[in-house]
């Protein structure tokens, strides 16, 4: 009987091998899957950050059960999508004859016979998002576009501040910051703007262990989007909520003064945060980063994070920005994926797995289980800058 047992499973064990290498090998070319059905491959130019939540196994496997979808997300650059014609040939994909006419010098647009077009866009910043629903600048060289059937803000994370205990006890003495049932706020950004652009020294507010003046690292506003949105965030401060000709104006020669103090940063916030990790506090007191970059730490890296979690301090700006990653439909299968990436199901994937906020507002979320200060909800945010002023911005940053 054992022996009747011992072959019954070694039966059974080679038949699920086969099953999965059927499944695996034999979904045809047209997207077909003998166990989903055929599928719909629908093609989205998509903008970073939030890679490893679109090739999450769990979400892949909603797309095609649940939406019979196979899903393509090409990379693209947020500043690309405006300026080089939005078809998978400008990143080297699609039809190769058409890469290569294109690598020789010849122009396409997204109206050109033989391109493969998208059905959707996927940008990673609400300013590219609205300003690609305008009219192209042709004067500018930018690119024939899509008309947009529909779309919205789809996940979002608030800009916050990365720091660690001992430099928050040290500016809640400073009544900058304010501790609200366990969650960490700047209220009042200004004073610490200030302490900035002073020079103040870490040990003049009682951090003698920490060398230097008071500096929060953040990436480079000239050619990262996560920088950008924050010197956005410092100008909304510093107007006052009122961003307008006179007060950008007013405030540009602060901020540039602030970008120079800033000294060396990097480019990309996956770098700045780990940096901030490996560091510690004598490395990086504070850095500016994205809320979900320590709860998608804590999900992929639960060891490393219970070892640091009694000492890093996530602290929000009251007000702080919202970093939206927002949706735009350019065909009827692109509004079938837009109405899959918000599906119940994949919204809390992306916010238990990688910390993106869903929804219009960013929702209510338990985050009782995370052990660390996140806000069940985010409600003092100002509103996105528009293109031409964030243009201002970097422009005067950028002159010498």
């Amino acid at each position: 009987m054992k022996n009747k047992n011992v072959v019954v499973g070694i039966i059974i064990f080679v038949v699920l091998v086969l099953a999965m290498i059927f499944i695996k090998n034999f979904t045809n070319s047209d997207g077909e899957n003998p166990l989903i059905g055929k599928l719909t491959t629908v093609y989205v130019a998509t903008g970073g950050g939030k890679e490893d939540f679109l090739n999450d196994k769990d979400v892949k496997n909603i797309l095609r059960k649940k939406y019979k979808l196979n899903v393509v997300f090409d990379t693209w650059s947020n500043g690309k999508t405006i300026t080089k014609p939005l078809i998978r040939e400008s990143v080297g994909l699609g039809n190769q004859d058409i890469v290569s006419s294109m690598e020789n010098g010849k122009t396409y647009s997204i109206n050109s016979p033989g391109v493969t077009k998208y059905d959707a866009l996927f940008t990673s910043d609400q300013r590219f998002y609205d300003y690609y629903k305008l009219a192209p600048n042709k004067d500018a060289g930018e690119a024939d576009r899509y008309t947009v059937l529909d779309g919205g803000l789809t996940l979002n994370t608030p800009i916050v501040i990365y720091s660690w205990d001992k430099v928050v006890e040290a500016l809640i003495k400073e009544k900058i910051v304010t501790n609200d049932d366990g969650v960490y706020y700047i209220t009042d950004m200004n004073k610490l703007i200030d302490y900035i652009l002073e020079g103040k020294k870490w040990k003049d507010i009682g951090l003698r262990s920490l060398y230097g003046t008071i500096n929060i690292a953040s990436t480079d506003p000239v050619s990262s989007s996560p920088g950008a949105t924050y010197y956005g965030l410092l100008l909304s401060v510093l107007s006052e909520g009122q961003v307008n000709s006179t007060n950008v104006k007013k405030n540009l020669p602060k901020l540039k003064d602030f970008y120079i103090k800033s000294g060396y940063m990097n480019n990309t916030p996956a770098d700045l945060f780990e940096r901030y990790l490996k560091t510690g506090m004598g490395g990086e007191p504070m850095i500016v980063d994205y809320e979900k970059s320590m709860i998608d730490f804590a999900n992929s890296s639960p060891d490393a994070f219970n070892r640091v979690k009694e000492e890093v301090t996530i602290l929000y700006p009251a007000p702080t920005i919202w970093n939206s990653h927002c949706f735009m439909v350019f065909s009827d299968n692109g509004a079938k994926v837009y109405k899959a990436i918000n599906d119940p199901e994949i919204s809390q994937i992306a916010w238990e797995k990688y910390g993106f906020r869903t929804g219009v507002t960013g929702g209510t979320y338990d985050v009782s289980g995370l052990g660390i200060g996140v806000p069940k909800s985010i409600t003092s945010t100002v509103s996105s800058l528009k293109m031409n002023t964030y243009n201002k911005l970097i422009d005067y940053l950028k002159e010498s």
